[in-house]
């Protein structure tokens, strides 16, 4: 970098010089050219050197993809059977999953567990029909429909047994649709040793009992 103050200096001395001739001398028009186009250098500018085809294209790609966390899912029961011990427990989750497990235990209690998730599916079904109460327990404790409802309220139940802890978890598997039963449109059963003779159509037979729709 120059030194601008000896510059101004020599170029004030030309000046005087210059005065009766009107025209500068030649140091003093250096000076000025020299003032004149002398600035600080610039700072470099970095340089980026291109990348390789396929690491810019695999940057591109991550920039954008967004990392996939694998979903967590249940693992698939070999049987109704190891569903069942995997979800059984004498507590249930709310009232409505207590009025479903309650039908189930009183309704089909030593029934093959497939036949306790067909009693299960109909009241689902009823609830889901639009022709029922929208709700599980409505449809429970509608008047009429379910023998051991008394008085419109549901009966005591000992929680320490394991047909309860049973139809909890039959509760539980058929609220999360977790196992596929053989009746499922079933609205109706009714016990094998009656015949009511109604006119609709049948879906099949799970133990002692008879299911349509």
């Amino acid at each position: 970098m120059f030194d601008f103050l000896r510059v101004a200096g020599l170029a004030t001395l030309a000046l005087g010089a210059a005065g009766a001739s009107g025209e500068l001398p030649a140091v003093a028009k250096t000076a000025f050219s020299v003032q004149a186009v002398t600035t600080d250098p610039l700072p470099a500018a970095p340089v980026t050197l291109p990348l390789p085809e396929d690491v810019r294209a695999q940057a591109e790609v991550e920039a954008v993809t967004p990392a996939l966390v694998p979903a967590i899912e249940e693992p698939r029961a070999e049987s109704l059977a190891a569903l069942v011990r995997r979800h059984a427990g004498g507590e249930t989750a709310d009232r409505e999953q207590n009025c479903l497990a309650t039908a189930i235990y009183f309704e089909s209690k030593g029934e093959p567990l497939d036949g306790q998730l067909a009693v299960a599916n109909v009241i689902l079904n009823r609830a889901q029909s639009g022709r029922f109460a929208s709700t599980i327990c409505g449809v429970v404790l509608q008047r009429g429909q379910f023998s051991f409802v008394r008085g419109g309220a549901l009966p005591v139940i000992s929680r320490d047994n394991g047909n309860w802890r049973t139809a909890v978890a039959i509760a539980k598997i058929a609220q999360d649709d977790l196992w596929d039963s053989s009746t499922e449109n079933a609205l109706y059963f009714h016990a094998r040793r009656v015949a009511p003779g109604w006119r609709m159509a049948r879906v099949g037979t799970i133990g002692n009992h008879v299911f349509y729709r």
